[in-house]
């Protein structure tokens, strides 16, 4: 077996080292019963709008009108990984925190390449703490590989993927990581917090403890967040980085507006009272921003050509509203998290709310750490119970543990959905750590 050596939590607290991280690319065997639905193909944007008003609509239950019957889906898909470890060594029964995101990021939501990293959860968990982390692009996103959206990338195929990825970490077999591990533990964040549930129900043996971040099961607000999002197929409003359109094409169209053509245009628009500061407005806060996503001279463009079932909302105004929290986030971040969005799939919408809503046989500790002015699973206030003797909508969740080790809601304060994105994200990072060395599952 191969020798995992760590620092002690105490030590690792007050010495800060550098991590050592494998980019992973890992063949995954999947089988899961997903729904078989009757949504036809989405032509353009108008579709995914009418997808939506179907969708939101308080008349029905539209998933459950449009599911025609369930079928046992199979293959096998790359997932794309991190793994990280501290690069000072000293134990030999290390932790792995399994980290999975959300609708509309990537792997890179637990390592943000924003501000010299200095919003990085990673960098918290391995060089302060010690522990081992193995980040995931989940199937269908990122550089992982794409499915069908409608058919395939629906909960139960995503967890199906989670569990693979955790047997191998708990059996040894996860390429390029030979160790079997004894204490693993899964952070989600938003629908990556709903498959860790998910998996943790199903399978409650697979994880030695549950972190469920932006996250409760009050799902009476997601409506409202899906509709702010004014869908659009994301081949359309982030053509660069996911549809098929010619980078070398737009870069030609694009060299032809020389600056003494700006200047013309700015000299134009400037006898109509328009400044150039309001038409940078335009390009930051609206869809036309998106559009030309991708031609940043560092940021290398997809092109995935991807279907048209994987949407996306709007702009960074959509974005805004659902994850972050106005004074409390740095406005660059708002630029960058819009043009590095990922999208979310037909499937992922219609089958959000069809996990397992109790883990009866869970028996490690679990911790809800969600933003006290979530929008998303607390309407813009964790704290608005409306009855005095439950101290928050995610404490509710209790109940849905009842053989918990030990249950924790946590609420951030200033904090929004986009838990990561705040200027006081490593403040909740340490509630984590602090969480997880407490119940005894530190690095050893």
């Amino acid at each position: 077996m191969h020798s995992f050596l760590f620092l002690t939590p105490g030590l690792l607290a007050a010495l800060v080292v550098a991590k050592q991280c494998t980019n992973l690319t890992i063949p995954v065997s999947i089988s899961a019963r997903n729904g078989v639905f009757n949504i036809p193909t989405l032509e353009g944007n108008a579709d995914a709008t009418t997808f939506v008003q179907n969708l939101t609509s308080i008349r029905g239950n539209f998933t459950k009108e449009a599911l025609l019957d369930y079928a046992t889906i199979s293959g096998v898909y790359d997932i794309s990984a991190k793994f990280c470890k501290p690069d000072v060594e000293n134990g030999t029964d290390p932790t792995v925190q399994v980290l999975t995101h959300g609708l509309g990021f990537d792997k890179t939501y637990w390592d943000l390449p924003f501000n010299n990293f200095n919003y990085s959860y990673i960098d918290v968990a391995v060089d302060h703490y010690g522990f081992c982390t193995l980040s995931i692009d989940r199937l269908g996103e990122g550089n992982s590989s794409k499915a069908d959206p409608l058919s395939i990338l629906q909960v139960p195929a995503e967890m199906s993927a989670l569990y693979e990825l955790t047997m191998m970490l708990r059996n040894g077999t996860l390429p390029s990581v030979p160790h079997a591990f004894t204490k693993i533990v899964h952070i989600g964040h938003s629908f990556g917090s709903a498959l860790s549930f998910a998996l943790a129900a199903m399978h409650p043996t697979a994880s030695d403890g549950l972190i469920l971040t932006g996250f409760s099961q009050n799902g009476s607000f997601l409506p409202t967040t899906t509709a702010s999002w004014d869908s659009k197929l994301a081949r359309l409003n982030q053509p660069l980085r996911f549809g098929n359109i010619s980078y070398s094409a737009v870069s030609c169209a694009l060299s032809t507006l020389s600056s003494a053509n700006l200047t013309k245009v700015a000299n134009a628009l400037s006898e109509y009272n328009v400044t150039l500061g309001e038409i940078q407005q335009v390009f930051q806060t609206t869809d036309l921003g998106d559009l030309i996503a991708g031609l940043e001279p560092t940021q290398l463009p997809h092109a995935a050509d991807l279907p048209s079932g994987y949407l996306t909302w709007t702009d960074a105004g959509s974005n805004q509203f659902a994850f972050l929290l106005p004074k409390f986030f740095d406005p660059i971040i708002l630029q960058f998290a819009e043009s590095s969005k990922f999208p979310y799939t037909l499937g992922e919408l219609l089958t959000i709310g069809s996990g397992p809503h109790v883990a009866p046989a869970f028996k490690g500790p679990v911790q809800i750490l969600t933003g006290q002015q979530d929008a998303i699973y607390c309407g813009g206030d964790c704290l608005a119970t409306g009855d005095p003797a439950i101290a928050s909508i995610p404490a509710k969740s209790k109940m849905a543990f009842p053989a918990a080790k030990v249950f924790e809601a946590y609420i951030q304060p200033n904090t929004a959905h986009g838990i990561n994105l705040h200027y006081n994200s490593t403040g909740a990072y340490n509630v984590i750590q602090r969480f997880l060395t407490a119940q005894g599952l530190a690095p050893s």
